[in-house]
């Protein structure tokens, strides 16, 4: 039985969380069930949500690096 694990930043899907897990969850399965023949039932997804500041890249938080990113956008 697949166990598939997405974790996320919470902010990405904050306009829609419900929809959008459902559209991710579905592809998921689908290419799964597609490629092993197993059926939907047999395969788990779960989602863990993480808040942009608790998630990193490197020495910076997700948050800091898109506020910088904005921050040079506008600068442009």
């Amino acid at each position: 039985m697949p166990f598939v694990n997405i974790r996320l930043v919470k902010e990405v899907i904050a306009d829609d969380p419900l929809g959008k897990k459902d559209r991710i969850s579905r592809g998921v399965v689908k290419a799964i069930t597609e490629t092993t023949g197993l059926t939907d039932n047999d395969v788990w997804v779960v989602f863990e949500e993480v808040a942009a500041r608790d998630w990193y890249v490197g020495e910076s938080d997700v948050q800091s690096l898109r506020q910088k990113k904005r921050g040079a956008a506008a600068g442009s």
